[in-house]
């Protein structure tokens, strides 16, 4: 009964023009959601190509107008939830004309009359008003939203090692906690530019394995501490570290079919949890991206960015990070319903300046790189997926660096065979059962993969593959191996996730550059030939964190995770096991999922 309710919904809105709006932070959870949506209408959806993130909030308003007025199967009533839940973060963009119908679409508990995304109860008059904002504005010429951010959580952390003896010394016990305070504002003027900014002020205490990792991908300072996805980070404490956060853009459209988006924050090239081309796995960086729609068939991005390179040595009395650039883009083409490929390409280059070689939009890096005989660092890679009976998507990604295909066939691990792949595939409602949602993907990287030499003239990191010391891709950087099972599952209100994870990986000796750490000199390989992954010395880490979230106002979540990780090395010193329980409470912010 309510997909024929939807439908008449449907029919209204199909009618209406499309504006502008801002993007869907990127978040895991959330954009779950949505992917979920597009797999189970068994077609690609017609706002976005959902291999490039974040997404804009129109196109996701047009998925769940989709998903309702064609539904390929039943939906379930949290199906229903969620749609409102979508429906409701972006009320904006939701036609009014809904209030004229003798029907509600949003909930059972609202009035037919009730306005896209109303609350029941606003605060004081003026507040809670829509029930995803704190505060908003909307008039033919401005709309606005604004909403607080909060994050705080308590947990306790019990580490064991083992020394040199294989004796167990005492239990390393601490307690961890998050602190975030901050502020989101969104909007568009006129219908036509819109705008986001987001900051907060953090204090943490991580994890040891956190800590550990942020020794080897961090700024070769030993006066800072640091915090992965982010820039400067104080200590805080002992063990603690204290940082703001801080994002921002504008964007519009200059064409019909051509968005800009300008400013300071992340884009996610892929499908899988994680991706090997452009990951949400360094802090921001300014770009300019431009999206180019050709139908809903064809999606062009180029992407131009400025990074830092906190590798460098400053001179005396500088301050300053130097930066340096990469340019990228991506194709991405639907084939059907069914299927679609994406070709990507990437440059990283230093210069004094922007290198307006690398503007052109159209053209093949590479062959920028070679006619001015530079030294940069080109990256190609192609990704692919295909969903299919409402319930799979199977997904891939492939990124050379280098390559060189006579030295494959002749197996005998040559450096050069610098490639990374991925595997991926995702079931949701699983074995007939409602919001049930598995999740098992395959990743791997060569050594020496990512990384670049540097020259007199080229400093330390400015050309390979990382942003403020920290890879634009995986995690883990290069020269591992990673296998990873994701479970979901959700009742309204209530959702429960578990991710399990088994990765090896190949740790430098020191003085001995294995491949593993991108931040190395790549000339500096202790040797040509005879490369595997997890050469060095071999981590073996497995990984399991189980968390319990319930959202008791929209975008208001308390939650409890338990997490444990065992890290077997064959130094014995880096031989622990990290056992974690926290409870928080999240306001407006994405869950952070630290899987390393």
């Amino acid at each position: 009964m309510r997909s024929i309710r939807y439908l008449s919904f449907f029919l209204v809105l199909s009618c209406t023009a499309v504006a502008q709006s801002p993007f869907v932070p990127l978040n895991t959870d959330y954009y779950h959601l949505i992917d979920r949506f597009e797999i189970r209408q068994n077609r690609w959806a017609e706002g976005f190509h959902s291999s490039v993130k974040p997404y804009n909030r129109q196109g996701v308003i047009q998925l769940t107008d989709s998903v309702i007025a064609r539904p390929t199967r039943d939906l379930s009533d949290t199906d229903y939830f969620n749609l409102d839940y979508l429906r409701n973060d972006s009320w904006e963009l939701v036609n009014s004309r809904f209030d004229s119908l003798a029907v509600d679409p949003f909930s059972r508990h609202l009035m037919p009359t009730a306005g896209p995304g109303d609350s029941r109860k606003p605060f004081l008059t003026n507040f809670y008003r829509k029930k995803a904002d704190f505060y908003s504005l909307k008039t033919p010429d401005f709309d606005l939203h604004v909403n607080p951010v909060f994050n705080f959580g308590l947990g306790a952390e019990n580490v064991t090692y083992r020394d040199q003896g294989g004796n167990a010394p005492p239990d390393n016990r601490q307690t961890l906690f998050v602190n975030t305070r901050g502020l989101e504002i969104r909007g568009t003027i006129a219908k036509r530019l819109g705008f986001y900014t987001f900051f907060a002020d953090n204090q943490t205490i991580y994890p040891e394995y956190i800590q550990q990792y942020g020794q080897t991908y961090s700024r070769y300072d030993v006066e800072e501490a640091s915090a992965p996805g982010q820039s400067f980070v104080k200590k805080f404490g002992t063990n603690g570290v204290d940082f703001l956060s801080a994002r921002g853009y504008i964007t519009f459209d200059a064409l019909k079919i051509i968005n800009v988006q300008f400013g300071q924050d992340r884009v996610f090239i892929g499908n899988g949890f994680r991706s090997l081309l452009l990951s949400d796995n360094a802090p921001p960086y300014l770009f300019a991206r431009f999206t180019t729609r050709l139908g809903r068939r064809i999606q062009y991005t180029n992407l131009f960015t400025q990074l830092q390179n906190t590798q460098a040595p400053l001179a005396t009395g500088v301050r300053q990070i130097p930066p340096k650039f990469a340019a990228m883009h991506h194709i991405s083409v639907n084939i059907g319903d069914h299927v679609n490929v994406g070709v990507f390409e990437a440059e990283v280059f230093s210069r004094d300046r922007l290198d307006l070689s690398y503007l052109n939009p159209l053209i093949l890096y590479r062959y920028v790189e070679s006619s001015q005989g530079s030294a940069d660092n080109a990256l190609i890679g192609i990704d692919a997926k295909a969903n299919f009976l409402s319930h799979f998507m199977v997904y891939t990604q492939v990124m050379l660096d280098e390559f060189v295909l006579r030295e494959l066939r002749a197996a005998n691990g040559s450096w050069t065979n610098k490639f990374a792949v991925q595997l991926g595939g995702k079931y949701i409602d699983a074995f007939g059962i409602p919001n049930l949602d598995l999740q098992l993907e395959g990743n791997l990287a060569r050594p020496y993969t990512y990384s670049h030499e540097s020259s007199p003239t080229v400093s330390a990191g400015q050309t390979n593959y990382a942003h403020y010391s920290q890879p634009l891709a995986h995690p883990l950087g290069a020269n591992f191996f990673e296998g990873l099972g994701i479970v979901r599952y959700q009742r309204k209100r209530l959702s429960f996730n578990g991710i399990f994870s088994v990765m090896t990986s190949g740790a430098d000796l020191p003085g001995r550059n294995y491949g593993g750490n991108i931040l190395l000199d790549y000339n500096s390989r202790v040797r040509d030939d005879g490369n595997f992954i997890g050469q060095g010395r071999k981590i073996v880490t497995t990984y399991a964190d189980l968390r319990a979230s319930y959202m008791f106002r929209h975008n208001v979540f308390l939650e409890g995770r338990v997490l444990y990780r065992y890290q077997d090395s064959q130094n014995r010193q880096n031989k622990y096991t990290d056992q974690v329980a926290t409870l928080a409470l999240r306001w407006n912010l994405p869950y952070s999922n630290w899987v390393f």
